[in-house]
């Protein structure tokens, strides 16, 4: 449907309306959260300035996923990237929030150089910016093109995304972002790349080429490892929060990677099985993942830090928030029966029904990358137990924790909305899935008509007759009643054997927050096992009164940045280094300056003259 009869700018197909939905589902409890998270904290002339900040936000994301003409989405994407740029420098005071705005607007608009470099070369055989004329034109293009253009757009898309090494941005701004500005980003911003892939690669160039499929998936396996990897070795709640996103980007590029894989091989049914679980995660990250920032706020609300280290006994404390951030936590670490499982259940399905259909390199890339992303779920299982077990469980670590209390109802009650949603989605896959096909079939370009679910589990197909089955719904009812029975089993046994006794300390005459286990201390076997990768490091210092007596003994323990050492340093230098170089080219002669210009002319005379 057009809104233009003349010239369609607006286009509102099944993939836009699924992503119109995931925007707007976020972004209402973000909203009104915010109305309790801003008070106290700003002025209320700045207050305004966010709301309007916010919509302007919110309608650009709208608009990235409805145009249907390159050059207006390149206009949506330029102006939603500048609002969520001021949105991260939001909190001018902090030198944080500068420098993690910095880096953003320069990552986001090196991906955007790659993105118009990419539409003017699809341009070149379309004639045009229209998506249905760019569409048309895509099988006229030499392969050599055809390539080019799936790259430049990889890394476009890409760099939004946060796909590994192009990451780099997103575990600054995230957590320098209002809470409820980065519930948004992590949850819907980075999807508008997602959307950009599905649009421009699978739906409007087309897949033909097994290599497309293969980098992709080797890159989402990437990004899954190393973003839970370095969300492990995080104490910064946000920052945690924030790598937790690069490795569920690459969980649902896994999904988006095995649809491009089937339909370069032309197994219609399982590309449409693999693009409805990346999209089912993608809506699911998106719930589970604004929910987790907006509780990560309310935590930063009721005691100003953010650090992991410095709270504790926040469940006496924040009863409410607690338990919105444990749904959270167990829907990310992919527990049944919530959202968060079913999405990653059918993913490992999707692998698994592909290394049956395949033999050879293939075969073994599949089987790698289902190993990969079960060993993907473990970690952030551990990492949630570190997050949710040292900020709210045992004693509290600092006098802010011990005076927490429990936020406002405006940020309760968006917390409420997506946490029950994380059931919802979990419960209700098979209509669901069944939605999520025709959204699928639409971006494939494949009738989706003849292919049947069943009522009782999402594998769904005569064609796939035999495999394995689950229900979400009898397996939350399942588990329900076996937690109800353990429940009432517990209490039954502690009326009649009541503790009567104190419980062995090791000595201690009392027990407090310094003999409790810490965050550094949970994750160093993780830190220990991945040593290759993070090359961790350690610096000790003791002051001593005498050479027998030590008065006090400090130790920090830290991981090297590796991309940022490696990659990204060495080109800022170089960047740096050139930049030195080229400052002899400007003596302040007005005398060069207009030769210089004088040469630029005729030279675009003689360019213009070939051509």
């Amino acid at each position: 449907m057009n809104i233009f009869d003349g010239q369609s700018y607006f286009s509102f197909d099944a993939l836009s309306l699924f992503f119109l939905f995931v925007i707007f589902v976020i972004s209402l409890p973000s909203a009104v959260y915010s109305f309790g998270y801003l008070k106290g904290e700003y002025s209320s002339a700045k207050i305004k300035l966010s709301w309007v900040l916010l919509a302007l936000f919110i309608l650009s994301m709208a608009l990235v996923v409805t145009v249907s003409d390159a050059l207006i989405f390149l206009v949506a994407w330029e102006i939603m990237s500048l609002v969520s740029y001021f949105l991260v420098v939001f909190d001018t005071t902090q030198e944080k929030s500068v420098q993690a705005g910095t880096i953003y607007i320069v990552m986001t608009h090196i991906g955007t150089a790659f993105l118009i470099a990419g539409f003017l070369l699809m341009h070149k055989y379309a004639h045009g910016f229209g998506f249905a004329a760019i569409k048309n034109a895509s099988a006229l293009m030499p392969a050599a093109v055809r390539n080019i253009t799936f790259l430049l757009l990889l890394i476009g898309f890409g760099t939004k995304a946060g796909i590994v090494p192009l990451h780099i941005w997103l575990p600054y701004a995230h957590p320098q972002a209002p809470s409820h500005i980065s519930s948004i980003m992590s949850g819907v911003m980075i999807k508008t790349a997602i959307y950009g892939i599905i649009r421009f690669v699978i739906y409007i160039l087309g897949v033909d080429s097994f290599w497309w499929a293969a980098l992709i998936l080797i890159l989402a396996v990437i990004s899954c490892l190393v973003g839970v990897i370095y969300a492990l070795m995080e104490h910064d709640l946000k920052r945690l929060l924030a790598y937790h996103s690069v490795e569920n980007i690459g969980i649902i590029l896994l999904g988006v990677g095995l649809a491009m894989l089937f339909l370069a091989a032309q197994m219609p049914f399982l590309a449409v099985f693999s693009l409805i679980a990346g999209l089912y995660h993608l809506v699911n990250h998106a719930i589970f993942k604004g929910l987790l920032f907006l509780c990560a706020g309310s935590v930063y609300k009721a005691t100003h830090t953010r650090d992991i280290e410095k709270l504790g006994g926040l469940i006496k404390k924040m009863p409410q928030t607690s338990v919105y951030f444990l749904f959270g936590a167990m829907a990310i670490s992919a527990l049944p029966p919530l959202n968060g499982f079913v999405s990653e259940w059918l993913t490992l399905q999707a692998f698994f029904l592909g290394a049956f259909s395949f033999s050879g390199g293939a075969k073994l890339l599949l089987g790698i990358c289902a190993a990969m992303l079960a060993l993907t779920s473990g970690l952030a299982a551990a990492c949630f137990v570190k997050a949710f077990g040292i900020t709210f469980l045992a004693q509290p670590r600092s006098r802010h924790a011990e005076e927490a209390k429990e936020v406002p109802l405006s940020m309760k009650a968006g917390m409420f909305f997506l946490s029950a949603l994380t059931v919802i989605f979990g419960l209700a896959s098979v209509p669901i899935v069944k939605l999520l096909s025709k959204v699928s079939g639409a971006a494939t370009g494949i009738s989706v008509s003849g292919m049947r679910f069943s009522l009782n589990n999402f594998i769904l197909s005569p064609q796939i007759a035999k495999s394995n089955c689950l229900s979400a719904f009898w397996l939350g009812a399942i588990l329900i009643a076996l937690g109800t029975t353990g429940f009432i089993v517990y209490y039954s046994l502690r009326r009649k054997r009541p503790v009567i006794y104190q419980t062995w300390d090791c000595g201690y005459y009392k027990i407090n927050a310094r003999n409790e286990y810490t965050a550094t201390a949970f994750s160093k076997p993780f830190r220990i096992a991945f040593s290759f990768f993070l090359l961790p490091y350690r610096k000790t210092q003791k002051i001593r009164e005498s050479f027998y007596h030590v008065k006090s003994f400090a130790y920090e323990t830290h991981t090297t940045p590796v991309f940022k050492k490696y990659i990204y340093d060495p080109v800022l230098a170089l960047v740096f280094k050139s930049a030195k170089s080229m400052r002899r080219i400007q003596p302040g002669s007005i005398h060069l300056y207009l030769a210089y210009i004088f040469a630029t002319v005729l030279l675009l005379i003689i360019f213009m003259h070939k051509f």
